[in-house]
């Protein structure tokens, strides 16, 4: 894609523990944010056009990826959007349960991009339930994001997991960070970090700008302008 604007605005969203961990090596999930936060996050779907998760989120989380507030799902429908936006999937290897609730709850469109050598199997899985598109071997997120863009999704936001948050820093694709602090730690080197190894564009010698700090409730949320499209 050759005008970066033509892609849709990439805002990634996410909760980490003191240490930067987005879960324990429980079985269980782990709840790092609060009731007031949950809220502000359901207000940013609301204005966004696609929701987008990794394939072990689906599978580990088990997500609804709805918009909560019956209000902001009014409003999405009195201007003509469907009452939560459509979710997206990116699988890389094994498959995805029909059951799984992305793909069981909410009438919105559900997109999965798989390798080129694994759309046969997930077409044959899933049937109707979704969209099965053969992004290629691998799934490029600039690849991505242009064909997002021909489906008119203008807005993005990306809620995890690590590989996802890792891909789309380490291309520059992040146009903004939502980072949400818990007030506690983790302390497991098996439990998953917020991203993982890569060259990332922001580093010591340059710095991601800082836009926003607010306390809410117990935990903190950063907001960070990662390229020159950020929007207040």
């Amino acid at each position: 894609m050759s005008d970066r604007s033509e892609r849709p605005y990439v805002l990634l969203s996410c909760a980490t523990s003191i240490d930067g961990y987005l879960d324990d090596a429980s079985d269980q999930r782990l709840l790092l944010s609060n009731d007031e936060d949950f809220d502000r996050v359901d207000g940013v779907r609301a204005g966004c056009d696609a929701i987008l998760v990794g394939a072990n989120t689906v599978r580990l989380d088990n997500p609804r990826l709805l918009v909560r507030s019956r209000q902001r799902r009014d409003r999405r429908v009195a201007s003509g959007l469907p009452a939560s936006p459509t979710k997206v999937t990116v699988l890389g290897c094994g498959e995805l349960d029909p059951d799984a609730r992305f793909f069981t709850t909410g009438e919105v469109d559900k997109i999965v991009y798989c390798p080129s050598t694994a759309v046969e199997k997930a077409r044959e899985c899933l049937g109707d339930l979704a969209t099965v598109v053969d992004g290629g071997e691998p799934v490029e997120p600039g690849w991505l994001l242009a064909d997002l863009a021909t489906r008119g999704v203008r807005r993005l936001l990306v809620e995890g997991g690590a590989t996802m948050h890792t891909q789309f820093l380490t291309a520059g694709l992040a146009d903004e960070l939502h980072l949400v602090i818990a007030p506690f730690f983790v302390g497991d080197c098996r439990a998953p970090r917020f991203v993982g190894d890569g060259r990332f564009p922001w580093h010591s010698g340059r710095r991601a700008r800082l836009v926003e700090t607010r306390q809410i409730d117990d935990v903190v949320l950063l907001r960070y302008a990662l390229s020159d499209r950020f929007r207040r």
